[in-house]
């Protein structure tokens, strides 16, 4: 008996281990979208899902947040056009 409930207990535990590390985190978003909404719920950057400001304050209104900029769209390299060479 003692010996069946560690085997079922290792059979569990390796059944878990698989599941788990076969997991994969959810894929993020390819767009990184310009407007924030802030505050003390959200944290910084908080939450970056607003293409437009209004779209942003319209969230906002009546909570305790506001909008900022994506810290990752302000401050990530501008892409330039190609050279053309003469």
């Amino acid at each position: 008996m003692r010996r069946t409930n560690w085997a079922i207990l290792a059979f569990a535990a390796l059944g878990t281990s698989w599941i788990v590390g076969s997991a994969s985190p959810a894929a993020a978003d390819p767009y990184e979208y310009p407007w924030c909404i802030q505050g003390r719920q959200e944290g910084y950057p908080g939450y970056c899902g607003y293409q437009t400001y209004q779209q942003c304050q319209a969230s906002a209104s009546g909570r305790d947040a506001y909008c900022g900029i994506n810290p990752r769209v302000a401050f990530s390299q501008q892409r330039l056009a190609p050279r053309a060479f003469r």
